[in-house]
C-alpha cells in the first residue's frame, strides 16, 4: 500500500472512529434503561458495548475502542449521576475495544477471512472475549472505584446489581454486535469500505 493510500485509510478511519463514539454516545444516553440504587447511584442496561465491540470488529481494536470510550464517556460527563465514573469508563470500553479487536483480528484474521463459518464463529469469539472482560472487570474496578471515593458501605450495596446489569448488557450486546457485523461485511465490501487489518 503506497503513502496516499495509507493517509486515505487513515482519514476513513478516524472519521469511521467518530461516528462510532457518536453512535455509541446516542445508544448509551438515549437508548438506556436506567436503574436508580440506594444512595443516590444508578446502574443502566443499554447497548453502548454492542457499538464499542462493533467499531473494533470493523476498525481494528484501538480504533473501535477508542469509538467507544469516547462516545460512552462523554455520555457520564453529561450525566450528573455517571460524571464521577467517566475515568473508569474510558479505561474499561478501550480495554473491551483492544480485546475484541486483538481477538479478531489477531488470531481470527476476520477482515482477510474468506470462510463465512470461519469468520462467524472468530466473530463470536472476539465479541465475548471482549465483553467477558467488562463483565469481570467493570463491576470489580467500580467496587473498588466506589470504595475509594464512597465509602465501603455503598460499594457493597451495589455490586450485585452492577454484576447483574453488566451481565445483561453482554449477553444483549454479544447478539447484537454479531448480528450486524456479520450484515454489514458484505456490503462494507460491495462498497469499497471495508477495511483489510
Amino acid at each position: 500500500m503506497n503513502t496516499e493510500n495509507k493517509k486515505n485509510e487513515h482519514i476513513r478511519k478516524v472519521i469511521f472512529t467518530g461516528v462510532m463514539a457518536a453512535l455509541s454516545y446516542v445508544v448509551f444516553t438515549f437508548l438506556q434503561i436506567k436503574i436508580t440504587l440506594p444512595g443516590g447511584d444508578a446502574t443502566s442496561i443499554h447497548l453502548g458495548n454492542a457499538v464499542c465491540v462493533l467499531g473494533a470488529l470493523l476498525l481494528g481494536g484501538v480504533y473501535g475502542g477508542l469509538g467507544g470510550a469516547i462516545g460512552m464517556t462523554i455520555g457520564d460527563l453529561m450525566d450528573p449521576i455517571y460524571i464521577v465514573y467517566a475515568p473508569k469508563t474510558f479505561l474499561l470500553k478501550l480495554c473491551i475495544g483492544l480485546i475484541t479487536g486483538f481477538i479478531a483480528h489477531r488470531l481470527g484474521h476476520i477482515s482477510t477471512e474468506t470462510d463465512n463459518r470461519k469468520v462467524w464463529k472468530w466473530t463470536i469469539a472476539a465479541t465475548l472475549g471482549g465483553l467477558l472482560f467488562n463483565v469481570i472487570f467493570d463491576p470489580l474496578i467500580g467496587y473498588f472505584y466506589k470504595l475509594a471515593i464512597l465509602g465501603k458501605p455503598a460499594a457493597e450495596l451495589t455490586l450485585a446489581w452492577n454484576i447483574a446489569s453488566t451481565s445483561i448488557n453482554a449477553a444483549t450486546s454479544t447478539i447484537v454486535s454479531v448480528a450486524i457485523y456479520m450484515a454489514v461485511r458484505p456490503a462494507l465490501k460491495k462498497s469499497g469500505l471495508f477495511f483489510t487489518l
